[in-house]
This record gives C-alpha cells, sequence and structure tokens, in this order.
C-alpha cells in the first residue's frame, strides 16, 4: 500500500469533515444508507445462526461451497477468543455479515495464519500485528437493491485496525476480487493461490497498509470516518455482568452533516 487513502473506520479528527458539496454522488449514496444502518457484534442464540446461514445463503449462489446438510457455514475459527462476528441491518434486516480476528502474539491463529502461515507467523512472532477480515457474505436479494454493502460492512474492518492500532489488514480473497482492495484500500499481494478449507474455488493474500493509506481514503470515501465511541462500542469487551450494546449506529454520516 501506497501513502495516502484509508482503510475503513480511523477515528474523527478536527477539520477532518469535508462539506456535503464537495463530497461525490457515489459517497452520497452510500452515506445515505449508512444512516439506516446499524452494526450488531453477535456473540450467540438466533442471532448467529442467522449469521451462520446468511454465509450459506451467500456462498452456495455463487457456488463458493458446496451443499452443506444443516444449510449455515462456520468452523472453529468462530469460536476463539479474538473472534468479532458482526451482523449489518439495514432497516433492521440483515442483509450481511464479516468475521474479524485481531492477531498478535498472545492470539497468533486465524483464516489468513491458516493457508499462509509461512508467510505471517515469522511476522507475527516479530511483533507485527493484524486485523484479518474473512466470512464476508451478503444477502443476495438485498445485494441487488443496496449495491452498497460491500462498502457498508467492510467499514467494520477499517475501524477494528484502527481501535486494536493494527497498522495492516489482511484480505485472503478470490483472485477475481483482487481490484477492488487494489483500488479502494491499495492492496498489495503478498501470497500467491492457495487453497482454503471449505472453498470451491483458491484463494491470494493481500494487505493493506492502513497508516499509508489513511488520508487519501478519508477524502475519497468518507463514509470510512468514525469516532473512537463507535470502534469502542463494537470492540470492546463487556466487563463481567455487563451486556454488549444491542446495536451499534455508525457516526460517519452524522459527522458530515456537522461539517
Amino acid at each position: 500500500m501506497n501513502a495516502n487513502p484509508a482503510l475503513p473506520g480511523a477515528a474523527l479528527r478536527p477539520g477532518a469533515a469535508r462539506s456535503h458539496s464537495e463530497i461525490s454522488a457515489f459517497s452520497r449514496n452510500v452515506l445515505a444508507v449508512l444512516e439506516r444502518t446499524e452494526y450488531r457484534r453477535v456473540e450467540g442464540g438466533e442471532d448467529l445462526e442467522d449469521i451462520y446461514r446468511l454465509r450459506y445463503k451467500s456462498y452456495r449462489a455463487a457456488d463458493m461451497v458446496s451443499e452443506i446438510a444443516d444449510q449455515t457455514v462456520h468452523d472453529s475459527l468462530d469460536d476463539l477468543d479474538n473472534c468479532y462476528r458482526f451482523g449489518v441491518y439495514i432497516d433492521g434486516n440483515l442483509v450481511s455479515t464479516i468475521r474479524i480476528h485481531h492477531v498478535n502474539k498472545a492470539h497468533p491463529v486465524s483464516p489468513s495464519v491458516t493457508v499462509y502461515g509461512d508467510i505471517l507467523k515469522p511476522r507475527i512472532r516479530a511483533g507485527d500485528t493484524f486485523i484479518d477480515p474473512s466470512r464476508f457474505a451478503a444477502d443476495p436479494e438485498w445485494s441487488q437493491i443496496h449495491p452498497q454493502i460491500p462498502y457498508l460492512t467492510l467499514r467494520i474492518a477499517g475501524m477494528a485496525c484502527f481501535h486494536f492500532n493494527a497498522p495492516y489488514c489482511l484480505s485472503t480473497i478470490q483472485e477475481d476480487h483482487t481490484g477492488f482492495y487494489r483500488r479502494i484500500y491499495m492492496s498489495e499481494q503478498i501470497g500467491g493461490l492457495r487453497d482454503y478449507p471449505g472453498l470451491n474455488y483458491p484463494v491470494v493474500l493481500y494487505q493493506a497498509n492502513v497508516h499509508a493509506i489513511e488520508e487519501r481514503s478519508f477524502v475519497r470515501f468518507p463514509f470510512f470516518r468514525s469516532t473512537r465511541m463507535e470502534q469502542r462500542l463494537l470492540f470492546d469487551r463487556p466487563v463481567t455482568g455487563a451486556r454488549a450494546p444491542l446495536t451499534v449506529l455508525p457516526t460517519a454520516g452524522r459527522s458530515e452533516r456537522a461539517a
């Protein structure tokens, strides 16, 4: 990644917002849908089953996985202590989901590490930290109505980078999808084609240098902005006896109105 755009989610700084008239039509469309969006960190219960079923529905529609009897997609990585699972809701409807792993010396396991351990484990031992998003899945019908869904969903990965102060964001993705990550996040390939367990296609490993792309991305894509409070609500573990917030409202749109 080269200097100057940004991965979703750094904290807002004074003067960072642009006037509404300066924002592109594309960004205004994403911000408009963001106004109707809620994020929910899912720990269990029916919401978790809904997310696992959505993964299956999305992946089967794209022939990414073979048929599974219970029509859900999940694995042991979902249960790790460094895993965060999210549902994205528009007008109260579950439209997409993503899984985030915060990878460091204390928690060195994640989806990308399982496939590219020879590349990533030495860096983890040397002290590098990563955010590893995976299991992005969008409802096929809702995606036709709202093509902004990938941006609304991947925004969570950027917020994780800034909340955990992780300078690198990994993407283990289909080769056909690499153009999106190069264009939006200026990601660079660091791992070649390999098989990923359970998927019907090989993957490649890309990496975004979060701080190198930060400023340019917020200028081009203001919907990636967020406040520290939004980040804490999404990622802080509740103290014993406390409950995590049911839903979290994105803050990027409100910051633009205040500009």
